[in-house]
């Protein structure tokens, strides 16, 4: 873990899992580098077994980079877990939580953050301390919106509308589609059920209450079944859609979910 036990904690821990995504993932800590403002931030990058060269791209281009190369692929949650765990949560014996960084992010490898994009979801955060977890505006490459970036959770009559196909015929219905709160304004700030795995930024004080993300989730759903813990603990999840990322979406999951098959 890194040494903080008598140096002032990390603002932000960036946790960035990757699976045979090389050339995504040198972008993505291209764009980390870029950042400005004065966040103290660490980033963690786990590998989980590419066979790309990623790890050693990661190496010898992003030597500030601690690297975890895992020696299979265990998939989303536990693959997370692995950088969670060496930024000093979840550490036995558990650590004092101002030796703990202020906050962790989850960071998809095939994303890109602008240079303002950390310090202003930081500051938003700061400014509302009830918050538990937040999440920017996700735009796609071709500048339409990530969906996933701002949800409701699945109940049964959340799904029937989005299976059935209702929230595609009334996507300005806060009934049929509430799922995707697409009748919301992209740029507005609002709290919802959950945001995407793709960058999720989480309150240390949230995750020492609700612990961390659940190992039986290989890939798919960790995410809402993390803020539903979190909101279940007694923080709140808001989307700030005055930030935006660019995600390379599902270039990272399909490499995971085409090695799990092979499992």
């Amino acid at each position: 873990m890194p040494e903080q036990a008598n140096a002032t904690p990390l603002d932000l821990a960036i946790v960035i899992l990757n699976y045979n995504t090389c050339g995504l993932l040198r972008d993505c800590l291209h764009s980390l580098q870029q950042r400005r403002g004065t966040l103290r931030a660490g980033i963690c990058v786990v590998d989980n077994a590419s066979n790309d060269g990623s790890a050693e791209m990661v190496r010898a281009e992003f030597p500030e980079v601690h690297l975890i190369a895992n020696r299979a692929n265990v998939g989303y949650s536990a693959g997370n877990n692995v950088g969670i765990r060496w930024f000093g949560f979840d550490h036995q014996p558990p650590l004092p939580a101002e030796q703990l960084p202020r906050y962790l992010l989850l960071l998809n490898p095939d994303t890109v953050t602008p240079p303002t994009a950390l310090a202003a979801m930081t500051a938003y955060m700061d400014a509302n301390p009830r918050i538990g977890a937040a999440g920017p505006r996700v735009r796609r490459p071709d500048g339409s919106l990530d969906r996933a970036c701002r949800r409701s959770f699945p109940t049964p009559q959340v799904s029937f509308y989005r299976m059935t196909g209702l929230s595609r015929l009334f996507p300005q219905s806060r009934r049929f589609n509430a799922y995707n709160l697409e009748y919301l304004p992209e740029d507005a700030v609002h709290p919802v059920d959950s945001v995407v795995g793709a960058y999720m930024q989480i309150r240390r004080e949230a995750i020492l209450a609700a612990g961390l993300l659940d190992e039986r989730f290989f890939m798919y759903g960790e995410d809402l079944d993390w803020a539903k813990r979190i909101k279940d603990a007694g923080w709140e999840v808001w989307y700030n859609g005055q930030t935006e990322i660019t995600h390379v979406k599902e270039a990272a999951s399909r490499q995971s979910a085409k090695a799990h098959r092979l499992l």
